[in-house]
């Protein structure tokens, strides 16, 4: 149920992950706001109701800026329905879709307005929208993103869907001046289409041919590109689902340079690896593809270090029929994890092996992501911010089911690992929408708009 104007909660946890880091703590929620933090087991407010937590940590509800929910057009892959409740029940309180694989993509404004009022009776969390630029909508991205949109998403390469086509050398300085000149936002599926072009062919069930194909070099050319033309244009950039490593030096560089580029990974490449995936397996197939261990450990560095800022899911779900061809053919099936549901336990897994900490966990799924969208009420469990919860059991385990998840179709590249951390509860703008796997009660999440 939503809360009353006035209601007042208090929410109580001896692990309360705020931004001065981990510590017990009462959570003072008016409304849909946090009131304030305040020191652990004090005397509550006259007429507030209690929820002690006990040992359950409390983390700010995540935020994912890159969700592919297909809707309208692609229902049949995902919708804003299911994709919602995964989040919801995952612990994300907050995703920014990405405008492919919808048909009509976001390109225009009658396109987001059509984006809308399609998500709009149906979303279980807050959900804001990114733009596209493609080739026809050079020229009109101003009017885009006065209509709202975080930013606008472009492809160097064929995309996979043909309403949303990449844009060449030219056309990409060209968004970039155009995009810097109103202090817009470009993020860039960031592979390099001459790289691939010369790589093997991917053809076939072994996954060792499809790494193959595509290349680190993909990823580092494709960079190097980009950070030249942020440095002459002065457009902010933002890389999306980084998977190699041997980029983190030209990023590293850049930013120390001054250079406003950040970049992203998933839990996908920062938790799976080339190694344990076999032939044939297409539902580990996404590009840029999951890399050996070794890169793997460098990306983590690269977290660690802040070079890397955000970990968002990429979740890019399709039907079981285009995900796992009957013959596993790589080059064939659609490339996408679905992990919506699981970003939260699985990168608490491994992060936990890897000696980080919650607080961790939650500035590189939370905060960062928050900031980058600049989505100022999100991101923290903090006074004046939205009272956005995740409630993690973070040393429970369970085992990975499909038929529990709730994205619309029970395929993930997780099934029948053992994860770390269990989501209790989800809270959005103070109430909880989600306990136990469970979502609870109506739709009751809000479109966003860039601020």
């Amino acid at each position: 149920m939503p809360q009353q104007p006035d209601r007042q909660v208090v929410v109580r946890s001896t692990r309360v992950l705020t931004p001065e880091g981990e510590r017990p703590a009462d959570v003072i929620v008016v409304g849909e706001r946090i009131a304030a933090v305040q020191p652990h087991g004090g005397a509550l407010p006259a007429g507030a109701d209690l929820v002690d937590l006990g040992d359950d940590a409390l983390l700010p509800g995540l935020v994912d800026t890159h969700v592919h929910v297909n809707e309208p057009g692609r229902t049949e892959w995902e919708g804003f329905a299911s994709a919602t409740r995964a989040a919801a029940a995952g612990g994300v309180t907050t995703l920014v879709d990405m405008p492919l694989n919808s048909v009509p993509p976001t390109t225009t404004p009658d396109a987001l307005a059509v984006k809308r009022a399609t998500a709009a009776p149906s979303v279980h969390v807050d959900t804001g929208f990114w733009g596209g630029a493609v080739p026809d909508s050079l020229g009109a991205l101003r009017s885009l993103h006065d209509a709202g949109v975080f930013g606008f998403k472009c492809f160097l390469l064929p995309s996979g869907v043909p309403e949303f086509p990449e844009l060449t050398g030219d056309q990409l300085a060209h968004a970039m001046r155009e995009t810097a000149s109103f202090g817009g936002l470009l993020i860039v599926h960031a592979e390099d289409p001459g790289v691939i072009g010369a790589a093997p062919d991917a053809a076939g069930r072994a996954y060792a041919g499809f790494l193959a194909s595509r290349p680190p070099a993909a990823e580092t050319t494709a960079i190097a590109g980009l950070i030249g033309l942020a440095r002459e244009t002065g457009c902010r950039v933002h890389v999306l689902h980084l998977s190699s490593a041997a980029a983190l030096p030209l990023i590293a560089d850049a930013r120390r340079d001054g250079v406003a580029v950040s970049a992203e990974s998933c839990p996908h490449y920062l938790t799976l690896t080339a190694e344990q995936v076999p032939d044939g397996a297409t539902e580990f197939k996404c590009c840029p593809p999951i890399r050996e261990a070794g890169n793997q450990d460098a990306l983590w560095t690269g977290l660690a270090e802040g070079t890397i800022g955000c970990v968002v899911s990429d979740h890019s779900p399709a039907t079981a029929a285009l995900k796992q061809p009957p013959d596993g053919d790589f080059d064939t099936a659609w490339g996408g994890i679905s992990s919506l549901q699981l970003g939260l336990p699985a990168m608490w897994t491994e992060a936990r092996r890897r000696g980080h900490t919650l607080a961790d966990v939650a500035r590189w799924m939370s905060a960062a992501p928050a900031e980058l969208a600049g989505l100022a009420a999100k991101g923290a469990i903090a006074a004046g911010r939205d009272a956005d919860f995740a409630v993690l059991a973070p040393e429970e385990t369970f085992t990975v089911d499909p038929a529990a998840l709730h994205h619309r179709h029970p395929v993930t590249a997780y099934a029948g690992r053992t994860l770390h951390g269990v989501v209790r509860a989800t809270w959005l703008r103070g109430a909880p929408v989600a306990r136990d796997g469970a979502v609870d009660g109506p739709p009751r999440g809000r479109l966003l708009t860039r601020p």
